[in-house]
């Protein structure tokens, strides 16, 4: 059931911004943001859980294999 809500008119310009085409409904991009949003916490959380069991690399390991 669609619901109404006030939005700013600085929120409403950067929606409209994020429109991949001109006819992309306000709901579209929302829930584009939404579906970003929850893979870049999953890609977080596994990231931090690497880490966490030291499957990560140092800065300084970066910087020596790429020779900087």
């Amino acid at each position: 059931m669609p619901t109404t809500i006030q939005i700013s008119d600085n929120v409403k310009l950067i929606l409209d911004r994020m429109k991949m085409i001109e006819r992309e409904t306000y709901n579209d991009v929302i829930e584009r943001m939404i579906e970003d949003d929850l893979e870049l916490n999953e890609k977080t959380k596994k990231e931090i859980e690497e880490a966490r069991k030291g499957k990560s690399i140092s800065h300084e390991e970066v910087k020596k294999r790429f020779g900087l």
